[in-house]
């Protein structure tokens, strides 16, 4: 049976993880197509790989073993959520008419124009008066001319490069750089370590019960990370800004078992009730581009800084280093840029055109490695008193995947996945589950997602 790529390895870097076995896993282990001619990546050993991280990481805060373990069916499901999720019966939305694949003069650019916002810096960057115009602009240009007029433009867009391409750019070394999880142990700060008052809970299906989790994170990975905490119990409250709201359907995809309010950082109000409730907080999961958060300080050596017992994750796409750490990026970029889009290309009658992962695997993978260091430093929280800090990225996550072997397992079909439906605000949902398992059993969401803003900036 091929073996499960270990992504948990750089769990390892923390003492208290040093010893803890890998979590169990069943099921298939390849299951997702890739069209003839195409070289497929593990994409399944990474979902495999990143969750079985989470699982053996939630062991270890539980003092066990083999009670948190891995599925292949929940998992494949869990990678594609928002794919199998129905609001009111319908499918959630997916890439914006702008986003995606467009030739330029001398290849391919990808575009990421979901959000309004970003929709518009593009639209200007290119000098586009409506869409058809882009097209024509694009043309006009190299990929990388145009990928640095989208960027300096604030707009989110990547060339479509080769492996080779991408191994020689200056960004490369900063993005592969260092361990899948790095682990950051910042100085005393001017707070002693005091004993956490947070133990885990009995009860195995809630064991995060009391932990109080601020959401500070958007689009997929970040929230993926929140919406597993909230689903074992966490008290998470998602805090977003006004002025840029988050996509509908995103955040119902990863609004489960999550409260939701707005916060504007650059009012004084609003900035002085997030850092009331940092007071009080267990875990900060942050999830904005390189330096977004730092004018309000916000970065996780500040807030470990501030204070010695709290735990702190982040993410960003580029990495955290080399000329794009500031850069905004999506997983598609990525894709699109570190090679996997050219390695995923395909022929048609229109000519060759760069190709996709079959899920939004960085994001997710990301996510839930997001999740295992938060379960990591809280082991070593209950055993010191002291938290600390972890940092992934998105163009990290996929060197982990480029690295790893193709394999040699044979591709098996998954049934359909288990469905859920519930309730919500926006309508009956059907939905797939965690990709979590606790002694057999598939973990489950208790609580539809809330109206979006609709909490109070308080814990429950």
């Amino acid at each position: 049976m091929e073996s499960v790529p270990d992504l948990g390895s750089s769990l390892r870097a923390l003492e208290v993880m040093s010893a803890q076995p890998a979590a169990p896993w069943t099921g298939s282990r390849r299951w997702w197509p890739c069209a003839d001619g195409v070289p497929a990546l593990d994409v399944e050993g990474l979902a495999l790989g990143a969750v079985q991280a989470t699982a053996t990481a939630l062991n270890a805060l539980m003092g066990t073993t083999h009670r948190y373990s891995v599925a292949a069916g929940p998992t494949a499901a869990a990678f594609d959520s928002l794919g199998h999720l129905r609001i009111g019966g319908r499918k959630a939305e997916g890439f914006a008419p702008l986003s995606g694949f467009r030739k330029t003069a001398d290849g391919w650019i990808r575009l990421h124009a979901n959000y309004p916002h970003h929709a518009a810096r593009l639209m200007e960057a290119v000098s586009a008066s409506e869409p058809a115009d882009v097209d024509r602009a694009l043309l006009a240009m190299t990929a990388l001319e145009a990928e640095h007029l989208i960027a300096g433009n604030d707009g989110v867009a990547a060339a479509v490069r080769t492996r080779e391409e991408w191994v020689a750019a200056p960004m490369f070394e900063a993005a592969s750089e260092g361990p899948w999880i790095t682990f950051d142990q910042p100085g005393q700060s001017a707070e002693a370590s005091r004993p956490s008052s947070w133990v885990p809970a009995a009860e195995p299906e809630r064991p995060l019960a009391g932990l109080k989790v601020l959401d500070l994170t958007r689009v997929i990975a970040g929230p993926v990370a929140t919406r597993l905490l909230g689903a074992l119990g966490a008290d998470v409250l998602r805090i977003d800004p006004p002025q840029l709201p988050e996509l509908t359907d995103a955040f119902i995809d990863s609004g489960f078992d999550k409260h939701s309010a707005e916060a504007d950082f650059r009012n004084p109000e609003d900035l002085a009730a997030v850092m009331g409730l940092l007071e009080t907080a267990d875990v900060v999961v942050v999830g904005y581009r390189g330096g977004g958060l730092d004018r309000f300080g916000l970065t996780p050596d500040a807030l470990v800084r501030r204070r010695a017992d709290l735990v702190v994750v982040a993410l960003d796409a580029w990495g955290h280093g080399g000329p794009w750490q500031a850069r905004r990026g999506f997983d598609s970029l990525v894709q699109a840029a570190c090679g996997i889009a050219d390695r995923y290309g395909q022929s048609g009658d229109g000519g060759w055109r760069p190709g996709a992962l079959p899920v939004q695997a960085l994001d997710h993978a990301t996510g839930y490695g997001l999740a295992a260091a938060v379960f990591a430093l809280l082991v070593q929280r209950l055993g010191t008193g002291r938290g600390g800090a972890a940092r992934l990225s998105l163009a990290r996550t996929a060197e982990e995947l480029l690295l790893l072997s193709t394999g040699t397992a044979t591709e098996v079909e998954l049934p359909e996945p288990d469905f859920h439906e519930m309730d919500s605000p926006y309508g009956r949902l059907r939905y797939v589950g965690p990709p979590i398992t606790v002694d057999g059993v598939p973990l489950g969401y208790q609580e539809p997602p809330v109206t979006y803003g609709s909490s109070a900036l308080r814990w429950r």
